[in-house]
């Protein structure tokens, strides 16, 4: 009797933790604009001790609720008629994502464990230097037009698909900076470009990780994603109004730390 009080009051309390922690990570992504899961893939590594591959899928779930709801909340703001009118950015992106990210899957699925944290802990390190070095930057001309733009957005597209796909993070940290360079999108409607992209991108991973065996951790722990999720959504939400409160100067060298630190414990997790 007493260890079956005792197993439920320990999934209560992870229920309960899985909440405190995505509503901490939505605030961050909410703060500068993104979902948060580049903060949330070494919380389920390192503090729910879930394995590589499986805190990538389960980074996923939860990204794609995030992702969709952000997509939503944003329409107030920034019209869909307005992000539709941008089709031509968003289908020549989504011509080399869709497939980066089938490809990036399979290559995370296939990957030792031990590789997969190293490779993992190399990307958060890449995230914390594109945070700190190209989020925030003002709208400009494009770097470049006509064919030139169209292939590098193909080739700039798959890398992204493959890196939010092994990840498991909707990739917005690397979409905002390539399409507010290569485009010259003002950084407001980046945002909900970004997420236009990355929500079927998002899709097409997910479709190639339910061919793995790994996918069953989703039926496993279904509550957690759900809890967690949810926490994050109320974190994004309140993140956005913390806004105008934290200066950027003082913010993004703030959170591209914790990357760099949990891209360590990541790297050296066994």
């Amino acid at each position: 009797m007493r260890s079956s009080t005792e197993a439920t009051s320990n999934a209560s309390s992870r229920l309960l933790s899985a909440m405190v922690a995505g509503c901490a990570v939505g605030v961050l992504g909410g703060l500068i604009g993104l979902g948060g899961a580049e903060f949330r893939l070494p919380l389920l590594i390192g503090v729910f001790g879930f394995a590589a591959l499986h805190a990538v899928i389960l980074n996923k779930a939860m990204s794609l609720v995030v992702v969709a709801s952000a997509l939503v909340f944003r329409g107030t703001a920034i019209p869909f008629a307005e992000v539709g009118s941008q089709w031509p950015i968003i289908l020549n992106l989504l011509a080399g994502s869709l497939l980066g990210a089938w490809v990036g899957a399979s290559w995370a699925a296939r990957m030792r464990g031990r590789t997969l944290y190293q490779v993992l802990a190399v990307l958060l390190v890449l995230i914390a230097a594109v945070l700190l070095l190209g989020h925030d930057r003002a709208t400009q001309d494009p770097l470049l037009t006509g064919t030139a733009q169209l292939v590098a957005g193909v080739i700039a597209g798959f890398g992204i698909g493959v890196v939010a796909s092994i990840m498991g993070v909707a990739g917005g940290e690397l979409l905002i900076p390539t399409l507010v360079l290569l485009f010259g999108v003002d950084i407001k409607l980046a945002g909900s470009l970004s997420l236009a992209v990355s929500l079927p991108t998002m899709v097409v991973a997910f479709a190639r990780y339910s061919q793995d065996q790994a996918f069953g951790i989703l039926r496993t722990h279904k509550t957690f994603v759900i809890v967690m999720a949810i926490g994050s959504i109320v974190g994004a939400a309140i993140g956005g109004q913390l806004l105008g409160v934290v200066p950027s100067e003082i913010l993004l060298p703030s959170l591209s730390v914790i990357l760099i630190i949990s891209a360590v414990k990541v790297w050296r997790h066994k």
